[in-house]
């Protein structure tokens, strides 16, 4: 099993696969606390972080902004007082892709550090 924390994104483009059942079976141990959720068709791996106030969720927002941005993939993100949800999926393939559940593992991690 490759843990999602140490593997790092690839480039997905129109037509790339969409994670395989036997593939999400086995990432979805890795990141328990998130959940798929089909929206508009499309399913999105979806968690919400709690925090004590909204300058401490502004703040991971920002942080899962950068981590985002150096993998050049991007959530949703929805930034509330108390409270961060964050959606990820692969826009291009309309549905989730190994760097959906690599990303969603490396948001968890910011909780850490």
């Amino acid at each position: 099993m490759q843990f999602l924390t140490q593997a790092s994104c690839e480039a997905c483009k129109i037509g790339a696969p969409v994670a395989t059942a036997k593939e999400v079976e086995e990432f979805l141990p890795q990141i328990p606390e998130w959940r798929i959720v089909e929206v508009e068709g499309m399913q999105r791996l979806i968690r919400r972080y709690t925090f004590k106030n909204f300058v401490q969720a502004l703040a991971f927002t920002n942080r899962v902004g950068e981590i985002a941005e150096a993998a050049g993939h991007h959530p949703a993100l929805l930034t509330e007082w108390g409270s961060v949800e964050v959606s990820w999926w692969s826009h291009k393939i309309k549905g989730l892709h190994k760097n959906d559940f690599i990303m969603a593992a490396k948001t968890d991690e910011l909780l850490k550090g």
